[in-house]
């Protein structure tokens, strides 16, 4: 590969500097800003006796302010750019979360995890789409996959380090975590931002990938070229991912704690598990829709999920079932997103990702504001997790149906 393709005279593609600055993004914007709110939940709801409604509530403020940005999205994008949305955004998301850690209201906390959200989707939706206009479709999955496994690393950080925090600072101890991932995510945002570029263009390259024969084609135009049915149908299987990944993110660790009488410390070590082998979900299951077709992957994925929260949803059982859940769900985590990422570029091509992907995304985030909400009532009716556990699972297997329903995987259709 040239230095005039590739982007620099080593050889690596500038594509790939624009992944490892997207996983510190995705590192950042969902997993601190969001998932690693699943191990501040127990000790903060202690300290304000919050119960499971509120803390519920407070999911779903985040995700309501998730969908706010997804809806601004592409407006957005279109008259800054990328790379200035996401800076913001990063900053949005780390001083939301360290006001949080000063804060004393619920009312207040609320807000301010709603701010938190606004900033993770004004993130997550642009960077997604920018790494659609770096690969081409027959390596976009597997760009994808390696950006999203930074969920993984913050989750894994998130286990080990808040109830070392929470020990040192007592009974306040989660204030100091809010505040000390907060400054994380300032700090990745400014590196991200010293990094990425909008596009090849900016730098006289084309997306990785791309072929000799096709660097002069024309993109794909969303207003003529785009399958409608096919995007609703994506969206309707992205809403169950919504649906059901946020349950389990957002309780698990609680349910260890309050149902089944785990340490704090103990629980946050599976919850580090689950990071530790979330981090192979994505460049396996992204690579795998690469070479089997993004419908294969989606069904595999939905079914072992659905397994996951089946198990999670049994009560009085062997740990070995815990540990069964944590290692089906942690090799999935973040393989559907990776792969509606990709499936999006397939769709719209890189000029109109983001209008795709962003809708494709309301859609889900229709499903994360809900099912924490209704999860918590649940869980408050019942006593415990497990229905909540058992409705995802039913959920889930509704995904893998419906994937298993798509036509023909569109990167099947436009292999660049």
């Amino acid at each position: 590969m040239s230095s005039s393709t590739s982007g620099n005279h080593s050889g690596i593609h500038y594509g790939w500097h624009i992944v490892w600055s997207s996983t510190l993004v995705i590192f950042s914007c969902l997993g601190l800003g969001r998932f690693a709110l699943g191990m501040l939940l127990p000790a903060m709801g202690a300290s304000l006796g919050l119960s499971y409604s509120q803390m519920g509530l407070i999911s779903t403020a985040n995700f309501s302010g998730y969908l706010l940005a997804v809806l601004g999205c592409s407006l957005l994008t279109a008259r800054l750019g990328h790379r200035l949305v996401i800076f913001l955004a990063m900053l949005l998301i780390g001083g939301s979360m360290i006001l949080i850690g000063i804060s004393k209201v619920y009312l207040i906390i609320l807000l301010l995890y709603f701010l938190t959200g606004i900033g993770s989707g004004g993130a997550n939706v642009p960077i997604m789409a920018l790494l659609s206009s770096w690969f081409a479709s027959k390596s976009r999955g597997r760009a994808t996959g390696f950006a999203v496994i930074g969920s993984g690393f913050a989750i894994l950080l998130a286990g080990k380090l808040i109830p070392f925090l929470n020990a040192k600072g007592g009974e306040e101890g989660w204030r100091l975590g809010w505040m000390t991932l907060g400054a994380i995510v300032l700090i990745a945002g400014l590196i991200s931002f010293l990094v990425q570029r909008n596009s090849p263009r900016e730098m006289g390259l084309q997306p990785y990938g791309s072929s000799a024969v096709q660097k002069n084609a024309p993109l794909p135009d969303v207003e003529t070229g785009i399958d409608r049915k096919s995007v609703l149908h994506l969206s309707a299987i992205y809403f169950l991912f919504g649906a059901t990944y946020v349950v389990y993110v957002t309780f698990l660790v609680l349910s260890l704690v309050n149902d089944r009488g785990f340490s704090e410390m103990s629980a946050g070590n599976f919850w580090a598990w689950v990071g530790a082998l979330s981090l192979l979900s994505g460049p396996i299951f992204g690579t795998m829709s690469d070479r089997f077709g993004r419908k294969a992957a989606l069904v595999t994925v939905f079914s072992i999920q659905s397994l996951a929260y089946l198990l999670a949803g049994l009560q009085e059982v062997p740990v070995i079932f815990l540990y069964a859940s944590i290692g089906c769900f942690g090799i999935t985590a973040w393989a559907i997103p990776s792969i509606i990422a990709a499936m999006a570029g397939d769709l719209a091509g890189p000029q109109r990702a983001a209008q795709v992907f962003g809708f494709i995304t309301f859609i889900f985030s229709l499903g994360q504001i809900s099912a924490p909400a209704v999860a918590g009532i649940l869980a408050e009716q019942s006593g415990n997790f497990s229905s909540s556990f058992m409705m995802t699972a039913v959920l889930a297997a509704g995904g893998a149906i419906l994937s298993a329903l798509l036509p023909r995987a569109p990167s099947e259709v436009d292999q660049q």
